[in-house]
């Protein structure tokens, strides 16, 4: 027989049960479904001491939310054109999105001109090709970090005097599928020795590091500081589709207000691989 206290601990217990189930609802949430846009990766990169002639264009849409397809764009003419009128084509491989060109021609300082044409609608940008400080050496500190007890690897190089140069640092790490990426300007360094840094504070011996820096134009590091600041330190990628609507410098010259996303950017770049000791 159970106790009075029990009783009255048991009928308490069964009140707040039903109350509980009582309160379950269902919540769903209306998320307003936008037309789509085309999002252009036009991310064109020389690697010192190669030929750069070897380059991919990819275009995507915009999807819904929850959706985890993303939409590829098939049947565009993509090209891009130097200050000569010298029109470097690039071919899809049939229904990927993904346009490619095995003659381009990267030239310093040279003015390109990108033309995608889709559904009717015709994008275009401007950019000139950025060169890059190459790389001079990597230093491992085993010491860093605000606690003492982190590894930290410095990437050097000399930045050229007198011109004001932008950069972008990846870094991409065996032990995390998401890279760090952060932008720089030689404002306070100007014509010095300067390095880029790893941030990540899980590296231990054995894990690899794959390490670029990118030469920018001023346009493109003001695009990657908002792109970097939404999207934190791990970002993934200045080459994936945006996580928000940032505005690049592709415009639609058939509807301007039919903007797409993305950005077209071409830059020399410097690699190095490194394993921690």
């Amino acid at each position: 027989i159970l106790s009075i206290m029990q009783k009255i601990t048991f009928f308490f217990v069964f009140i707040l049960a039903i109350l509980f189930v009582g309160c379950e609802d269902v919540v769903d949430v209306d998320l307003n479904t936008a037309p789509p846009k085309l999002v252009i990766e036009a991310s064109i990169n020389w690697q010192k001491g190669t030929s750069g002639n070897q380059q991919r264009i990819k275009l995507t849409t915009t999807t819904d939310y929850f959706s985890t397809n993303i939409p590829k764009v098939s049947g565009a003419i993509v090209t891009i054109t130097n200050s000569t009128n010298t029109v470097f084509n690039f071919v899809e491989v049939p229904n990927t999105g993904e346009y490619f060109c095995s003659n381009f021609v990267p030239v310093i300082n040279e003015t390109y001109t990108l033309t995608v044409v889709s559904k009717g609608q015709t994008y275009t940008a401007t950019e000139t090709l950025q060169p890059v400080a190459p790389i001079t050496k990597l230093e491992q500190k085993n010491d860093g970090g605000i606690t003492g007890d982190e590894i930290e690897v410095k990437t050097f190089y000399n930045d050229p005097a007198g011109i004001p140069n932008y950069y972008l640092y990846k870094y991409t790490y065996s032990n995390q599928v998401k890279s760090n990426l952060y932008v720089d300007r030689d404002e306070f360094f100007d014509g010095n020795e300067f390095f880029s840094i790893s941030q990540n504070d899980e590296l231990k011996k054995g894990d690899k590091i794959e390490i670029t820096h990118y030469g920018i134009s001023k346009a493109y590091y003001n695009y990657m500081s908002i792109l970097v600041s939404i999207a934190g330190n791990n970002g993934g990628g200045p080459f994936q589709s945006p996580p928000a609507t940032v505005r690049g410098n592709i415009i639609n010259t058939t509807d301007k207000a039919n903007y797409p996303l993305g950005y077209f950017s071409l830059s020399e770049i410097d690699f190095r691989s490194y394993t921690i000791q």
